[in-house]
């Protein structure tokens, strides 16, 4: 492991540490998040289109969440092993072959959806997507937070969930223009699949650090997460709460085209549908960046339990409106409190992890946030085909009130310090 440090360009005037212009000081972190950004639009642009594309071929929100089930089911199924992989192979290499896969299943997607293939050609194309997403997350997660100072982490992880998030924004008002002038959902595709072309650039241009020179080895290396969630108590509450969280407030995340439908009798095939889904971005965009600008300097324990609890009431208030204005001025705040709290929760999860261990750990992470969400879809699709996305929604809304009392890491914490001071 190396001992050198980020530093910042020095013809900047240095920033107040842990914000978000902090991190934008260093120059590797610039370039990765610029390209990352770049990538996540193209991105952003399928998952808005396929799952409405799927939804009008099938006029099912179940098959629509097996889709989000090829997506993100991979997270839950490779992410310890591609998590061992990111700490013991060259960083550089593994990201390059994760992003060539995802490409080539973009492609595959763009292919068969031009040519009116069956559903589950379509299916397949999505499946390679999600593994290739599974064997990028880790290593990724692990390489952008070391690119700035320990004190500047909290800046670097903001701006990256405003990257996804802004691109969230972005992606469906390209997708709404680009339809208006006749590009087709194949052709989306087949553009998102070019943009995995910018991270792949930015990953040979910057210094990625060193892996760790202690290799566990054997089942050992494929349990080191585990072992430092069951060691730290605050560690192992913060992956129960995001993993159910994902299981019962997010599913309509990937079930945004039923919910709209059944809800607010929104069609997604329409730009209604996209601008929806676009101003929800933009809430969860400036939810993830008031993280690292107006609320730097609050402590972001307190900050991910009022989260929970303003996920709570936004989303009672989303399933509760009628109307297309009310549906868009709940999702638009609904959105804040989504990434608001998961961006500062995983601040105060990565700011616990040493960079030989991160990949590893935050490949739990990423199969209790992202892996768990296909699960909830598969369970929650056919309720919501069933009697409607309104009682879906409340139920979400009383898990997150419960998480806002249950996960409270300052108490975890103090009771770790006393423990300590007794022993």
């Amino acid at each position: 492991m190396t001992t050198d440090l980020p530093s910042y360009d020095t013809k900047r005037p240095a920033p107040r540490p842990g914000t978000a212009r902090a991190a934008f000081a260093y120059r590797d972190f610039r370039i990765m998040w610029y390209s990352n950004f770049l990538s996540n639009i193209g991105t952003w642009m399928q998952n808005v289109v396929l799952p409405a594309y799927i939804y009008q071929r099938t006029g099912k929100a179940s098959a629509v969440g097996i889709f989000v089930f090829a997506q993100l089911g991979p997270l839950l199924l490779l992410s310890i092993p591609a998590g061992v992989m990111a700490d013991r192979f060259d960083r550089r290499k593994w990201l390059i072959f994760a992003q060539s896969i995802q490409m080539t299943g973009s492609v595959l997607l763009g292919i068969f959806t031009i040519t009116h293939a069956p559903i589950f050609a379509l299916f397949l194309a999505q499946l390679s997507v999600g593994i290739g997403n599974a064997c990028n997350a880790p290593a990724f997660s692990a390489v952008l937070p070391s690119l700035v100072r320990p004190e500047d982490l909290g800046g670097s992880i903001s701006l990256n969930s405003a990257s996804i998030n802004g691109s969230r924004v972005t992606g469906p008002i390209l997708v709404a223009l680009m339809m208006s002038w006749g590009v087709t959902a194949g052709q989306v595709f087949i553009f998102n699949a070019a943009t995995y072309l910018f991270v792949t650039w930015a990953v040979i241009r910057i210094t990625l650090p060193k892996n760790s020179t202690r290799k566990e080895q054997g089942l050992k290396s494929f349990t080191a997460g585990f072992s430092v969630a069951r060691s730290r108590p605050a560690i192992g509450r913060m992956l129960l709460s995001m993993s159910s969280f994902s299981l019962l407030c997010l599913p309509f995340v990937g079930l945004f085209p039923a919910v709209a439908d059944k809800a607010f009798n929104i069609q997604p095939k329409t730009v209604t549908y996209k601008w929806l889904y676009a101003t929800w971005g933009t809430g969860a965009l400036l939810g993830a960046l008031a993280i690292g600008t107006v609320l730097a300097s609050f402590d972001k324990r307190k900050v991910s339990r009022f989260g929970f609890m303003a996920f709570a009431i936004t989303i009672a208030l989303f399933a509760s409106v009628h109307g297309t204005v009310l549906a868009f001025i709940t999702a638009f705040f609904l959105g804040i409190a989504y990434f608001g709290t998961t961006t500062s929760l995983m601040t105060v999860f990565q700011s616990r992890l040493e960079i030989e261990i991160r990949a590893r750990v935050m490949a739990l992470w990423f199969m209790a946030f992202g892996g768990t969400i296909p699960i909830g879809n598969a369970i929650f699709g056919p309720v919501i085909d069933a009697v409607g996305a309104r009682p879906v929604l409340f139920i979400g809304a009383a898990w997150a009130m419960f998480l806002s009392w249950w996960c409270n890491i300052e108490k975890i914490d103090l009771h770790d310090e006393l423990h300590s001071e007794k022993a």
